[in-house]
């Protein structure tokens, strides 16, 4: 079985690539998850924390979605403790 991912878990990983879309970088866990990173372009070629936002299973595999920690993340951890 593949550890759970879960929601504003944060991660270290290897920005490989570039993403589908804009400002977008791909990194890979270990068991293959492919993480699509927000803003993570800039970040090609580093390692970097990202929290987690979401997952998915596709027919492909799991597909994981996330952000640059430092990017407003913190924030948005901040409203959840505050709102919590």
């Amino acid at each position: 079985l593949k550890p759970a991912i879960m929601p504003g878990e944060v991660m270290n990983v290897f920005i490989l690539k570039e993403g589908k879309e804009i400002n977008q970088g791909i990194a890979y866990l270990e068991d293959g998850t492919m993480v699509v990173v927000e803003n993570g372009r800039q970040y090609i070629g580093k390692n970097v924390e990202v929290v987690m936002s979401s997952v998915l299973q596709t027919s492909a595999g799991r597909m994981a979605f996330a952000k640059i920690k430092d990017s407003g993340s913190t924030r948005e951890e901040l409203k959840m403790v505050k709102n919590g």
